[in-house]
């Protein structure tokens, strides 16, 4: 009886929702053309509300926002004391509002509520790491010669474009938003069309610490239209995206003809390789947790998992009984682990590389989907054993709960097999051999290596990948450098040599 309740309890909680509209200027307001579009529910697949459509005109006119709030507001002359002041207030207000935040992530995503609690927690400290290092940065001071002083000073772009992805929203979107404002910029956010209710209530946090109308700016719609008009507009200075690597490249064309500054998160297929003499059940712990929370949609997740043939079988055993036991379900129960998909086109182009991983060769191996979530966008945990990785389903980005399992039989081997991607954002690697860790660590094409570690972020290292990963880092000093101009001062501190042409 207690279980039912639960589950009653759930349902209930996955309701409409108010229409949702942009926020420029400091109003929430509709769209220029009165269009909207619908936002389903992932777990129910029914409508949550409708989204106002923001277009080119919509753009215009939240850039124009922008441009004023730095160029006359008082936000491009406001002391830094102030400013941070205000940016740790979005900080606490985010932790205040932490319920409300997960819940609305896990409505619109399918994320399971476990997991967005934490990353509302995570969005808070994005603020506070960026109030703190803008208070700390400092610029570099170069004496010569006892005749002249130089230094430099960072100075804000003026208006940045953020176009944000769908996979964990509010916490990317403050990751962009957090070092643009925190280093004096003006923000216009393009939220992904597949997640904006937190965008929303982020504008409403932001509203109420106080920052000046036309700071931070939300304009919904899509990416052939509202996007596009952001990354053209000339009036913003730089775009930070994260997203896939087709519409990455993209932009970087679109940006080309007015010279912004372009930081890029893009695509993964990240190895995750074992060694013969790994801490196997943590090993284990890691695979399954790299792949399988966040329901698979995370551009780091460990989708190509290489086992050296000495503990192959043993690993794939306990690899089975653990997808076997993941809990799918409500993402609004807390003890769900795997929740729907974000939408109806996506499952279904999941759900087709499984099939060509079949049809490839692969032993499918997956979970069981309850009979009473059927209607919402469930892929259960998916194993392709027996992959090789020539196959689409090793060198394709799937972004989803599906792992490829690929047999290796030495060092060499392995690492050829995990540069032969176009892909190099994240690896992982396995072994109580400290030498053949950092070899192997060093040898990997990517951004990112973990060595006997799962995917732990720290906000002071930079975050980016190389080859169709994306071009540019942010987190850390690497943000601050990217929303920032340096500009160097020269100083005659003395009366050095001047030619006197024409005297």
């Amino acid at each position: 009886m207690q279980s039912q309740t639960v589950e009653t309890n759930n349902l209930k909680s996955h309701k409409e929702l108010e229409d949702i509209k942009l926020f420029i200027n400091g109003e929430f307001v509709d769209a220029e053309t009165g269009s909207t579009f619908a936002n389903p529910n992932p777990f129910t697949n029914t409508v949550i509300n409708n989204i106002a459509e923001g277009r080119k005109e919509d753009m215009e006119k939240a850039v124009a926002a922008a441009d004023a709030a730095f160029e006359t507001g008082p936000w491009g002359s406001m002391k830094l004391k102030e400013r941070m002041k205000l940016i740790n207030r979005i900080a606490d207000l985010i932790d205040e509002s932490n319920d409300e935040i997960a819940y609305l992530e896990s409505l619109d995503t399918g994320l399971p509520i476990s997991q967005t609690r934490n990353m509302a927690a995570r969005a808070a400290e994005n603020f506070r790491f960026y109030a703190k290092l803008a208070e700390t940065k400092h610029g570099e001071m170069f004496p010569m010669d006892d005749e002249f002083i130089n230094y430099t000073v960072y100075k804000p772009l003026g208006v940045v474009g953020l176009i944000t992805p769908w996979n964990a929203p509010f916490m990317l979107e403050t990751w962009k938003v957090a070092p643009a404002l925190a280093t004096g910029n003006t923000v216009v956010l393009k939220p992904a069309e597949l997640s904006p209710l937190t965008a929303n209530k982020l504008a409403e946090i932001i509203d109420k610490a106080g920052l000046p109308k036309g700071v931070f700016n939300v304009v919904h719609g899509f990416g052939e239209t509202a996007g596009d008009a952001l990354v053209k507009h000339p009036d913003v200075k730089a775009i930070s995206f994260t997203g896939e690597t087709t519409t990455g490249t993209i932009i970087i064309k679109n940006s080309a003809d007015t010279l912004k500054k372009t930081s890029m998160e893009l695509g993964g297929k990240s190895p995750l390789i074992v060694f013969d003499d790994a801490d196997l059940d943590r090993a284990l712990d890691a695979a399954v947790w790299g792949i399988f929370s966040f329901n698979g949609e995370r551009c780091t997740s460990n989708s190509r998992v290489f086992l050296h043939k000495n503990i192959k079988d043993e690993f794939i055993a306990k690899l089975k009984e653990r997808v076997k036991n993941i809990k799918i379900g409500d993402p609004m129960d807390p003890s769900t682990q795997l929740g729907p998909l974000v939408e109806k086109g996506h499952y279904n182009k999941v759900k087709s590389y499984i099939e060509i991983g079949r049809e490839e060769g692969c032993e499918v191996v997956q979970g069981t989907i309850p009979e009473e979530v059927k209607a919402g966008n469930f892929v259960p945990p998916t194993l392709l054993l027996n992959a090789t990785n020539d196959m689409r389903v090793a060198q394709e980005e799937i972004f989803g709960p599906v792992m490829a399992v690929i047999e290796f039989e030495d060092e060499e081997e392995v690492i050829k097999a995990a540069n032969d991607v176009k892909y190099g954002l994240a690896g992982f690697v396995w072994t109580n051999n400290l030498k053949r860790a950092h070899r192997v660590a060093n040898a990997v094409e990517a951004g990112m290596i973990w060595i006997n570690a799962q995917n732990v972020r720290d906000l002071r290292i930079p975050f980016g990948g190389v080859k169709d990963s994306g071009i540019g880092r942010e987190g850390g000093h690497y943000a601050f450098e990217f929303y920032t101009e340096p500009k160097i001062i020269h100083v005659a501190i003395g009366d050095h040599h001047i030619p006197q042409f024409g005297k």
